[in-house]
């Protein structure tokens, strides 16, 4: 499987993107603020853009299975989980409807139809872009 990222919105507190599987439109995220190469704010910058794999494991924050990405450079525990602002996101990828300026909606829904179908895949990748 793979997930795309396509960040269209990088404002001055968070970023906004589209996430695609397997080339269909599948939902909206919400993530921190995207930075220059080799800057970091803990808990506030979002990360590289970039291609990273995914898999499924036990979050000890969440008390549940996630999505984590590998490998992140100058990241760790980088996960896509619900939420609604960016103060929600401390690195990680939140997963919903972008329908009203800074935020997202539905997360939760969102994201346990997106789990759902992680969880049919037997490898998973996500490519992130800016514009």
């Amino acid at each position: 499987m793979i997930l795309k990222l396509q960040r269209h919105a990088l404002k001055e507190t968070y970023t906004i993107g589209r996430l695609f599987i397997d080339g269909a439109k599948f939902c909206d995220t919400l993530e921190d603020k995207v930075r220059p190469d080799g800057v970091k704010v803990y808990g506030e910058t979002a990360i590289p853009a970039g291609t990273y794999k995914v898999i499924l494991t036990h979050s000890a924050r969440f008390n549940r299975v996630l999505p984590i990405l590998v490998d992140v450079p100058m990241f760790s525990g980088i996960r896509i989980h619900p939420g609604n602002v960016a103060a929600d996101t401390h690195g990680c990828i939140l997963v919903g409807v972008n329908d009203s300026k800074g935020r997202i909606s539905r997360s939760r829904e969102t994201f346990n139809r997106l789990f759902t179908e992680l969880q049919k895949a037997d490898e998973i990748t996500i490519e992130i872009t800016n514009p």
